[in-house]
């Protein structure tokens, strides 16, 4: 199947989530070349075995408006998945840990077996390699669940990264806020 053909389907199925525009896409290519491209795309995501992931939690006061960000990245430095979600009301380190534990959820849904966990949080990194105790009672939780996820992997490592290189994740923790700002849940 040609490189543009499979772009101008997923394109669209991502864009309008339209499956009757999408399969008039596919109608053009034959069903052995559809089974190679999703075999091909399947396996893709199978050899994800190790990720980099950039997280970052983001919070309008403390506690405060919150959102979380965060960005997987493969082995040949292609982003697989970026994403920020608004979560409501939380403090900057309750952010910090639910965007690690929603990238480690969706590294383990796309059968990822090795993580390196980016955070600009040191005391959330610090906390979950067991150098800083947990004294906050909303954090204590949070911990715990990452711990359990983290234990799910066949390796992981965490590393403090100074802000400037965690631009992606950052922003979109903030875009998150930003497009709920206003909003009544």
């Amino acid at each position: 199947m040609k490189d543009e053909l499979k772009y101008r389907i997923l394109k669209t199925l991502a864009e309008t989530l339209d499956f009757t525009k999408t399969t008039q896409l596919i109608t053009e290519v034959s069903k052995k070349q559809i089974q190679a491209f999703l075999f091909n795309l399947a396996e893709t995501f199978k050899a994800q075995k190790l990720v980099n992931i950039y997280t970052d939690g983001a919070a309008r006061g403390n506690p405060g408006e919150a959102g979380i960000g965060f960005v997987i990245i493969a082995e040949d430095e292609k982003v697989i998945i970026k994403k920020g979600r608004y979560i409501g009301r939380a403090t900057n380190n309750e952010a910090e840990y639910h965007a690690i534990l929603s990238a480690l959820k969706e590294a383990k849904t796309i059968g990822v077996r090795e993580v390196k966990i980016f955070a600009d949080s040191e005391l959330i990194v610090k906390q979950i390699k067991g150098e800083y105790r947990i004294k906050s009672e909303g954090l204590k939780p949070l911990y715990k669940e990452a711990m359990a996820l983290l234990k799910e992997f066949d390796r992981y490592d965490i590393i403090h990264i100074v802000r400037e290189k965690n631009k992606e994740a950052d922003r979109l923790a903030n875009q998150a806020i930003d497009a709920m700002a206003g909003v009544v849940i």
